[in-house]
């Protein structure tokens, strides 16, 4: 009979953790939505908001004065055509496009900055990339990443030297292939970082697609205040 009862206690307890779900979290990032996942260099890595409600954001990101310049507030439309976003739109994203491979999210401040922590899926181009030489072996390969490769046969300065001396309106630049351009997000440090704007607005002197281009304009400080994992680079 006690060997009876223990197999009938073991099984009930199985029962219970095959239909139990998987303990609850107190804070969510909507109500619908516990957590994301995300693939960050090779590792499966779970974005969700810190569940401690006593915590508080610390460090430099707890601040609410900064010298401008440089520390400037920048506007919501970073310019026409690209489309800024909020935290919810960047779990979209990466649930649509990085988790995909088929857009790239850019953390692009300084290599500085990305040690301390990034936004998980985020790879590191510098703002300064995007102001270098066309052939600049940087500049190409951070392109290549982003889908973008150099024109075949391409005559260097051609619609400059053409504009100049016949002052015709300029041609779109033909050095760039933009047919197979990803999508892109772009963030910094916050609502008073100028670097992933100006990322953003050196792409678009480069001939990137406005209407490919996304700016998370809170960045690493609006991140951090909603309690969302923050990954520091190995």
């Amino acid at each position: 009979m006690m060997k009876r009862n223990y197999l009938v206690a073991l099984l009930s307890t199985c029962l219970l953790l095959l239909t139990t779900p998987a303990q609850a979290l107190d804070v969510n990032i909507t109500q619908d939505m516990p957590y994301a996942t995300v693939t960050h260099n090779g590792k499966t890595t779970r974005i969700q908001r810190i569940q401690d409600q006593s915590n508080h954001i610390g460090g430099g990101f707890s601040k609410t004065s900064r010298k401008c310049p440089p520390f400037c507030i920048q506007p919501m439309q970073v310019a026409p055509g690209v489309t800024t976003v909020g935290e919810l739109e960047v779990i979209q994203f990466i649930k649509d496009y990085v988790n995909t491979g088929k857009g790239v999210m850019i953390d692009a401040r300084t290599p500085a900055w990305h040690a301390r922590g990034t936004i998980p899926g985020s790879v590191n181009i510098p703002f300064t990339t995007f102001a270098l030489s066309r052939n600049d072996q940087k500049l190409i390969k951070a392109m290549a990443i982003l889908g973008v490769t150099r024109r075949q046969g391409y005559t260097s300065g051609y619609w400059t030297d053409l504009k100049d001396v016949l002052g015709i309106e300029k041609k779109p630049n033909p050095y760039w292939d933009f047919s197979k351009a990803k999508p892109l997000l772009l963030w910094c440090n916050g609502m008073w970082c100028g670097q992933s704007p100006r990322a953003i607005h050196g792409l678009l002197k480069l001939g990137y697609p406005a209407e490919k281009i996304h700016y998370y304009r809170d960045g690493m400080q609006g991140w951090q205040i909603l309690g969302l994992t923050v990954v520091v680079p190995e």
